[in-house]
């Protein structure tokens, strides 16, 4: 199954970092997120990845080149502004990717071995889409909760009680390309489209992952590689 990673984001939170480094190639455990993301993808046996980038875009595609050093056929496209998840997609799709598809952030550090587990699990269920949910962390302001029932999602944009957390991983079929048009916007998501996808009736499955990682402020750049640079001493 192909992916898209999504790396084109502005990482505002992280100012003035990001005003020199794109987020995606910041470091978890001393090793840039993305690098980490695109050795899950290849486990998950995506050998074909397109990584949207846009701020710092030079930087991202300096570092990940062909692809040949994760054993990936990468390709390129540049998202002109940052207009959102589902803008994202829309221009990955455009410079040639094909669903069914797994979608990334560039951010997030899955459990090793989540992602090929994700990407099994939505090949198995035979539904347009998936969503990968976690408890940890939990909701939050800038994390959307996720209502599910029966293994299918039924509410992506609900409310903090909620137990689980979207991940930031999606499973993305032929069937739900439509949907990615017409949102309000900008910035245009994908919450909102497959939200719309399930309010008109389309099954889409929620695998739960074990805990993630990922940069959201300055501090979380000691918190995430401390533990590392004791290890190294």
């Amino acid at each position: 199954m192909d992916a898209i990673v999504m790396a084109a984001g502005e990482g505002r939170r992280l100012r003035p970092v990001t005003n020199r480094w794109p987020k995606p190639i910041l470091p978890i455990d001393g090793r840039a997120v993305i690098t980490t993301v695109l050795r899950e993808l290849q486990a998950a046996e995506s050998r074909r990845v397109t990584v949207v980038t846009g701020h710092l875009a030079e930087q991202v595609e300096g570092l990940l080149g062909d692809g040949s050093a994760f054993d990936v056929e990468l390709r390129y496209a540049r998202q002109p502004r940052p207009d959102g998840s589902a803008d994202a997609v829309s221009t990955a799709l455009a410079a040639g990717a094909e669903p069914p598809l797994l979608v990334s952030t560039a951010d997030t550090v899955f459990r090793r071995g989540d992602v090929a587990r994700f990407a099994a699990a939505f090949a198995s269920a035979g539904v347009p889409g998936a969503v990968a949910i976690r408890r940890d962390p939990p909701p939050g302001p800038s994390r959307a909760g996720v209502e599910v029932a029966d293994g299918l999602a039924r509410r992506i944009l609900a409310a903090r009680e909620t137990a689980f957390a979207h991940a930031s991983l999606w499973g993305l079929g032929p069937e739900l390309v439509p949907y990615l048009e017409g949102l309000g916007g900008p910035p245009f998501e994908l919450a909102e489209a497959y939200q719309r996808a399930i309010d008109d009736g389309l099954p889409v499955s929620a695998f739960e992952v074990g805990p993630t990682r990922d940069l959201t402020d300055q501090l979380d750049l000691v918190q995430e590689n401390f533990p590392y640079l004791s290890r190294s001493r």
